[in-house]
């Protein structure tokens, strides 16, 4: 996983939450984020533009924290599968 890639997703998260970047740490939890399911609907939507993908539900399905967002990011980017047509 690359820091671009970590860069990025901070990024998104902190301007869709209204969250400073610097309050947001690779190992932080949406919980302590104050991040809810509805929120993190918004958060995907915002890596989906920020990335031109799709991202599928079930990619992201118990993703907890930030690590775990990049993670499947990562998973979803490297294979491939996620380009939108």
């Amino acid at each position: 996983m690359s820091d671009e890639l970590t860069r990025r997703v901070i990024s998104c998260i902190a301007e869709s939450q209204k969250i400073p970047a610097e309050k947001i740490t690779l190992d932080s939890t949406f919980e302590e984020l104050g991040i809810d399911s509805l929120d993190g609907v918004n958060i995907l939507f915002a890596l989906e533009n920020e990335f031109n993908i799709n991202i599928p539900d079930e990619g992201v399905q118990g993703v907890r924290g930030v690590r775990q967002m990049v993670e499947a990011l990562d998973k979803l980017l490297s294979s491939g599968g996620a380009a939108r047509a």
